[in-house]
């Protein structure tokens, strides 16, 4: 089969199209003829050689598809040939065809398209075990995204307002309204004003009930001083740093603080399989019905790999980034 390879570990210039075994799908397994596919910054990282897949994954990129089933495992039950699916993978998205464990595998919507359905599964799951799971947002909370305009804010921002949450979130000046459109209630310019400064006079010094964050170190500080009491951060990743300097603790204990770490990609299949049932039959109607809705930034022929990296590397997305499969 056609797959995007890296020649060697380094920049969007090592993705080419070549050939690579198709995979043979195990018997709780789907083979699944991929449509689509979608980039995620570990898709970067792994193309750089600084994240190795899971033990057992594919070697390729992609770590998301949708497409039709050609081919179901001896014990798979819930699909058939010709089904459409999409689902969250371990690696072997970038490909015409890759295997799904059929417990992660979730039916196509008709009001959905491919490309759409592509950009639903590393993000919605993502912002679901982080506002839902490990940050246990509930009605009448408020949360903080961070990132609002990235493809789990914007994921993160749907499902907190689903919660009936109220919902603040940073960005660069051109993406706020695409967060207020997605119904963020406030949006903060971050490179114009302190976020902390603009979350405490928003909300009367009361504060934020949860907050996701993916800056870490450069952010830590200003996060402590808005969580309330009670409050629960979850940080997925450390894009300004991984050190903090000079940080009195006792605010973590006088605020009774819950700090979180989590990735996804490393969590056990029965896990992913769990996550995944339970945000898909608590977001499954809204998507139908068109009361959320997947982002998509942009969408690329994926001969067009290298320049699909390079969009998101420039952080120039709001939403998800596609590679369409020919």
């Amino acid at each position: 089969m056609k797959a995007i390879l890296v020649k060697q570990p380094g920049g969007p210039e090592q993705l080419v199209l070549g050939e690579y075994e198709k995979p043979l799908p195990k018997p709780t397994e789907l083979l699944v003829h991929v449509h689509a596919t979608a980039i995620n910054r570990a898709d970067t990282l792994q193309r750089e050689g600084k994240y190795p897949p899971p033990e057992g994954a594919s070697s390729l990129l992609g770590l998301e598809i949708a497409g039709e089933v050609v081919e179901a495992g001896l014990n798979c039950t819930r699909f058939k040939k010709g089904d459409k699916v999409f689902g969250l993978l371990p690696g072997g998205g970038y490909a015409e065809y890759a295997v799904i464990n059929e417990l992660m595998a979730m039916p196509l919507p008709d009001s959905v398209s491919m490309e759409e359905a592509a950009a639903i599964p590393e993000v919605f799951l993502t912002a679901y075990q982080a506002l839902v799971w490990l940050g246990k947002l509930e009605a009448g909370e408020r949360a903080l995204v961070h990132a609002g305009a990235s493809g789990v804010g914007t994921a993160a921002i749907q499902l907190a307002r689903a919660i009936g949450a109220e919902v603040l979130v940073t960005a660069s000046e051109n993406k706020l309204q695409a967060c207020l459109d997605l119904g963020a209630h406030k949006a903060i310019n971050y490179r114009e004003a302190s976020f902390e400064d603009e979350v405490l006079a928003y909300t009367n010094s009361e504060g934020i009930d949860v907050i996701i964050d993916f800056v870490a170190a450069s952010y830590f500080k200003s996060n402590i001083e808005c969580l309330r009491l009670d409050g629960r951060m979850v940080m997925l990743a450390s894009l300004g740093g991984g050190k903090v300097d000079e940080f009195d603790l006792r605010k973590i204990l006088m605020k009774r603080l819950h700090i979180m770490g989590s990735t996804l990609r490393s969590r056990s299949l029965d896990y992913q399989i769990k996550l995944t049932q339970e945000m898909s039959a608590f977001t499954m109607p809204l998507f139908k019905d068109g009361s959320i809705k997947p982002v998509v930034d942009s969408v690329f022929d994926w001969e067009d790999v290298a320049d699909a990296h390079r969009h998101m590397e420039e952080n120039k997305n709001i939403g998800k980034i596609v590679l369409k499969i020919a």
